[in-house]
């Protein structure tokens, strides 16, 4: 029998982030790390001052040659960004900011960006450390910016700079992460508890989703979780994709055992409130079929409370079953519209200004980009959160430079964008990696009874816009497979989704649902900052080496390689003996 209990959540605000206009200086610590080739060879580490947006990398990699640091545009290596440097024989060093103008050949840009700190090889380890801005003047080089960053190291066995596809390594990284997994408090009275399933037999099928209730120990008053992180089995790194915790309404009994997720089975219906989750991000390992998956979210939970209750609440595109996304798409946007006009009402209390400080955004393989945009009284008031540059396989929660403020009768807009140019049949939404998605949850305080709110449009009037006559949704669906998917019709059907008038869905956490009506609004584009002129000097073809060359670099302080643990929540949460489930994502790849 199990017992019915209540679930609130928590934010802990005793987080330090770096101080603005912190120099960092070629001994300053530097916060974050990441391996990026195999067998631990490069290591890179980072750090970065928001209100100089300039950015610090420290790359160490096993080798006497050459090695090389920049940023990749998305789909082709030409026209990457490369600093390279290494040190001589004799003692010197060569260091210039430079860029792919093909698929193997490096040239020098003619604006220096990269300021040298330090230039170091001891036998074992050539390391560069160097400074730049976050958008520079010079075209050649790629802006870091609040999106997935296409990270490119490359190293030589020599000093002579050429690449090597063996040697040559890409990893998408999220840069500008605000707060350190390192800078939450620990409390003396921490317990430490794991969620997981056990013994679960991997199935050959490309997506499973794989659901169970799980009860949290029963305490005797309240507790705040302030951290989780995944639990992995070993070698089955690849095949978890994802993992969510959700919380569970009151029940007297749940069932037991591990079954489907998403309709399969009605209890869980009880459980809508997303609490925690994981994604990919992390090493991928080879993967295996026919094995046994014990993976799952390990919870840090203490007595000493912290000031508020957090929250997650769910935006975007309802996923099934009106999302549709057509074949052969150079680009197609959907959009879910939020309305919070009805929270209060639904909340059963007043609602406080909604605090939101971390998002995170979740498509499948055809997204490209998404972004929320908020706005007031009919008038757009900010772009919330946006990646231009999504991975797939990098999802992981992420900080907001400053807090934004949502209050009731605001509207919230999810747009997402999609490109299937490598696909012959319609994307419909759904749960498997193959179908699709558009969500982003944000990560608030002080929590409310709202778990999720999303939109979706008159498919009817869509189906109307492309010549198809349907009489209900389910046969507008249907039709979308009738539509000759030229570029004209692709991009008509994309106007009529956006022109449609949109559905929006709200529901509590206790899965009481709400619908209300509304219309997509204009998005403006934010505007680019100002780049940041060079310091290092221009170079001219006559030039042997680059204004501001250092033949005498400051030696860097000695480090040991550390890897970042992957913490992908630095929010709170809080369960007082709740009953839970625990999702998990297991996707084999063949």
């Amino acid at each position: 029998m199990a017992c019915a209990l209540l679930f609130r959540l928590s934010l802990l605000l005793a987080l330090t982030a770096p101080s603005p206009g912190k120099h960092l200086g070629p001994k300053s610590r530097l916060r974050y790390s990441r391996f990026l080739g195999p067998s631990n060879v490069i290591l890179l580490r980072w750090d970065f001052d928001l209100e100089a947006e300039i950015i610090t990398f420290e790359l160490q990699v096993q080798t006497a040659g050459w090695v090389g640091l920049g940023v990749m545009n998305r789909y082709t290596f030409v026209g990457s960004d490369l600093v390279v440097g290494g040190v001589l024989p004799d003692g010197n060093v060569y260091f210039s900011d430079q860029h792919l103008v093909d698929e193997d050949t490096l040239e020098e840009d003619r604006s220096q960006d990269a300021e040298l700190q330090g230039l170091t090889e001891d036998g074992i380890y050539t390391t560069m450390r160097f400074s730049r801005p976050f958008r520079s003047c010079d075209p050649h080089d790629q802006d870091i910016m609040g999106d997935t960053v296409r990270v490119l190291a490359a190293y030589g066995l020599n000093d002579t700079v050429e690449l090597d596809r063996e040697r040559t390594f890409v990893k998408s990284i999220f840069l500008l992460q605000i707060v350190h997994p390192d800078d939450l408090e620990v409390p003396e009275d921490t317990i430490i508890h794991d969620l997981e399933i056990t013994d679960f037999l991997i199935p050959e099928d490309d997506t499973t989703y794989a659901c169970t209730f799980l009860p949290l120990p029963i305490v005797s008053k309240k507790h705040h979780i302030y951290k989780f992180e995944p639990k992995l089995a070993p070698h089955n790194e690849t095949m978890v994709h994802h993992i969510l915790l959700y919380a569970c309404g009151n029940a007297s009994v749940l069932p037991t055992g591990i079954s489907d997720c998403y309709g399969a089975d009605p209890a869980f219906s009880l459980c809508s409130q997303v609490i925690a989750g994981w994604a990919v991000g992390g090493t991928v390992s080879p993967g295996f079929l026919g094995l046994y998956d014990s993976s799952g979210i390990r919870v840090y939970y203490t007595s000493q409370l912290r000031k508020y209750d957090m929250g997650v609440l769910q935006l975007g595109f309802f996923t099934f079953p009106i999302h549709f996304i057509p074949p052969g798409a150079e680009s197609f946007m959907s959009y879910g519209l939020c309305k919070t006009e009805k929270f209060e009402e639904m909340n059963g209390a007043p609602v406080p200004d909604i605090q939101v400080y971390g998002y995170l955004l979740h498509t499948h393989l055809a997204g490209r980009a998404l972004q929320a945009v908020q706005y007031r009284n009919g008038t757009q008031l900010r772009t919330i959160c946006k990646d231009d540059s999504y991975d797939f396989n990098l999802q992981e929660t992420r900080d907001l430079p400053a807090r934004v403020e949502i209050k009731p009768g605001d509207e919230l807009l999810v747009e997402c964008h999609y490109q299937t140019l490598d696909r012959d049949s319609m994307t419909f939404g759904g749960p498997s990696t193959v179908n699709e998605m558009c969500l982003i949850f944000l990560f608030y305080y002080p929590r409310n009874n709202i778990s999720s709110c999303h939109g979706y449009p008159d498919i009817i009037f869509v189906a109307h816009e492309l010549g198809e006559e349907v009489s209900d949704p389910m046969e507008g669906m249907m039709a979308m497979n009738n539509v000759e998917w030229t570029p004209e019709n692709i991009k008509k059907a994309e106007k009529a989704c956006k022109e449609a008038q949109q559905t929006v869905l709200i529901k509590t956490i206790d899965e009481v649902v709400e619908n209300t009506t509304g219309w997509i609004p204009n998005i403006t584009p934010t505007p680019r900052g100002p780049c940041l002129e060079s310091s290092g000097g221009k170079v001219e073809p006559q030039d042997k080496k680059p204004a501001g060359f250092r033949a005498a670099p400051m030696a860097l302080p000695s480090s040991s390689a550390t890897t970042l643990r992957c913490l992908p929540l630095t929010a709170l949460l809080f369960v007082q003996g709740a009953l839970s489930r625990l999702l998990g994502t297991l996707q084999t790849r063949g």
